[in-house]
């Protein structure tokens, strides 16, 4: 009988697979009708999704199977949806990001700040917290993370060394990671004749204590570098895949929307939300894992020991490592530079940017997007060489001069471009695109109507929740590629500005804390050792919380200048919401 269900459970991909889409065909059968065949249609991705039997890519695709054979999109309206705007914006953020991370230059800043920083408990924790979100806000948080989980563990490990000379013979211990357990001190013992004689500390509980203490600390460093990988990947448009899956589905729900979301407001509505979470994160963190006392956390009334000096040592030969700064690694600084400045201002609202005044449309809007930069500063990339130009001896062929190789090749694009997050983004923008053509979107949306009566901030809290318990299980980016479509619509039905619903579940679907497989850094701090899940759970459960807390009171705050969410816009009128409108008028006559 066990063999029978093991075996089973070794053939449960396989088995989810068939027997699924068997187990829907009811709904397609019975309700033969197109908001019924897309509704089993995303039902089956989103199970497939859920369960991981197929890869998140492949189950993407099906769209282009499911649609046209069911008659609700033609197969090129589908195929289109898999390359827009929005994909090539990710293509080429992901450009420079590759450029950044080939050349080194993200473990410059890391080693830099550290040590500028310094190596006591509180300010390492906050040191590390700061490279890593700021990194996370411009190359993948999966390779942030491993950057920075070798780096933290090695200054631990000097941290904690085993102190030798003076420091043995003396007994002593470094007094700044003491944390809140009270050394214990040495008892004296008087003997009739006055005479006092020092009896040692059990070294046995001494080196208990201290293990307990490294163990601790150890933990903290390791969540402090997931967990804000995690929350910068917020911060920016390109930081994290959901963000721009937002930015696809309102460009294609609501194409004549302006380009509200577009990557200066993003940066003015998202920063400060990361900046406060980051804060609240560390010091929830250095609570739970060096105490109360935060006079010892920060190393006041303590000296410095070699513990210390030997971490920042560390620190100091990995910098040195690098040696002085290339001019590759100068040209991509710079490059990475300029991109930032044209993002924010092609089209930033406040004034007339660049795209407005050099690539202006019959409205005035610029023709350029966000996506036209990052490809733009992509394709100098493979043209600015990566060393000073001139000519040097090819050392596989003498005699010959060689060229210096460009910042980036395609052999190293193509190894590191996530190519299937690019299918991934599409098969949600088809899912959207289809829900609105079956009228899937529009019965939903009628459905939704009787939560015309919750007051909105409640119904973010409530969605926030529920999209941050949702995203601990599955993929951030099939989260709101399923849900952002729902949101829109039932802000349609009952006469809410899309965004915002829309945007703080987006941050939200950033929120994964409580389990190692909820996002791919969790799993590379995971596997270091150290954690048990019981661990990242009891942290990242009140994490949760913070985080909600924290983007709803951005979105009820200043968010609504940014996005102008204080009247329901123009371009997200639907039927649905015209009814909306009707039964709002006949409530406020209605009323004496």
């Amino acid at each position: 009988m066990a063999t029978c269900w093991q075996g089973l459970w070794a053939y449960r991909s396989y088995l989810i697979v068939f027997l699924l889409p068997i187990f829907l065909l009811p709904l397609p059968i019975l309700v033969p009708t197109k908001e019924a065949y897309c509704a089993y249609s995303i039902i089956l991705m989103a199970l497939f999704w859920c369960t991981e039997a197929l890869p998140l890519a492949v189950t993407a695709l099906f769209p282009i199977i499911l649609y046209p054979m069911m008659g609700i999109m033609d197969a090129s309206e589908v195929c289109i949806e898999y390359f827009k705007d929005t994909n090539i914006l990710f293509v080429g953020g992901l450009l420079v990001a590759i450029a950044v991370e080939h050349w080194n230059l993200h473990k410059r800043i890391a080693l830099r700040v550290l040590l500028i920083i310094g190596v006591r408990p509180a300010l390492l924790l906050l040191g590390f917290m700061l490279v890593t979100a700021f990194l996370s806000m411009w190359i993948s948080n999966t390779a942030t993370t491993a950057m920075m989980v070798p780096i933290a563990h090695a200054v631990l490990e000097q941290l904690y060394k085993t102190p030798t000379g003076k420091d043995v013979e003396e007994g002593s211990d470094n007094p700044t990671f003491e944390l809140q357990e009270p050394s214990p001190q040495k008892d004296v013992t008087k003997l009739d004749n006055g005479q006092v004689h020092p009896v040692p500390p059990a070294s046995s509980e001494l080196k208990a204590q201290k293990d307990r203490q490294r163990v601790r600390f150890s933990q903290g460093m390791s969540l402090c570098v997931c967990y804000s990988a995690s929350i910068g990947g917020i911060a920016t448009l390109t930081g994290t895949t959901p963000n721009l899956v937002l930015q696809g589905q309102v460009n294609s729900l609501f194409p004549e929307n302006g380009n509200v979301v577009n990557f200066a407001s993003w940066f003015g509505f998202a920063f400060p939300t990361m900046v406060i979470l980051l804060l609240l994160a560390w010091l929830w963190l250095q609570v739970l894992f060096l105490g109360f006392n935060f006079l010892k956390n920060f190393g006041f009334g303590g000296h410095e020991r070699e513990q210390e000096q030997a971490a920042f040592h560390i620190i100091q030969s990995e910098h040195k490592l690098l040696g002085p700064m290339t001019f590759a690694e100068k040209a991509v600084s710079v490059l990475f530079v300029i991109l930032v400045v044209l993002w924010f201002t092609r089209e930033p609202g406040f004034f007339l940017g660049w795209g407005n005044l050099a690539f202006p449309d019959k409205d005035g809007k610029s023709m350029a997007s966000d996506g036209t930069v990052a490809i733009f500063i992509g394709i100098i990339m493979f043209l600015v060489p990566s060393k000073i130009p001139g000519l040097t001896q090819d050392p596989d062929k003498p005699g010959r001069l060689k060229a210096p190789p460009a910042l980036l090749n395609w052999k190293t694009v193509n190894e590191k471009m996530p190519w299937n997050i690019v299918f991934l983004l599409g098969g949600g923008f088809a899912l959207a695109k289809g829900s609105e053509k079956s009228g899937l979107s529009e019965w939903l949306g009628d459905k939704l109507t009787p939560l015309q009566n919750v007051p909105p901030p409640a119904i973010a809290f409530i969605l926030c929740l529920l999209i941050a318990t949702f995203t601990e299980c599955t993929s951030n980016v099939a989260t709101t590629t399923l849900f952002l479509p729902i949101l829109a619509s039932m802000a349609q039905a009952i006469c809410l500005h899309p965004l915002y619903v829309m945007l703080p579940c987006t941050l939200s679907a950033s929120l994964a804390f409580m389990l190692p497989v909820a996002t791919p850094p969790n799993a590379i701090v995971f596997s270091f050792g150290g954690l048990k899940v019981s661990d990242m759970a009891r942290t990242g459960f009140l994490l949760n919380i913070i985080g909600v807390l924290v983007i709803t009171l951005a979105i009820n705050s200043w968010s609504f200048p940014i996005f102008s969410l204080y009247t329901f816009p123009s371009w997200a009128y639907s039927n649905t919401t015209a009814n909306c409108m009707v039964n709002q008028a006949n409530t406020t006559t209605a009323r004496p």
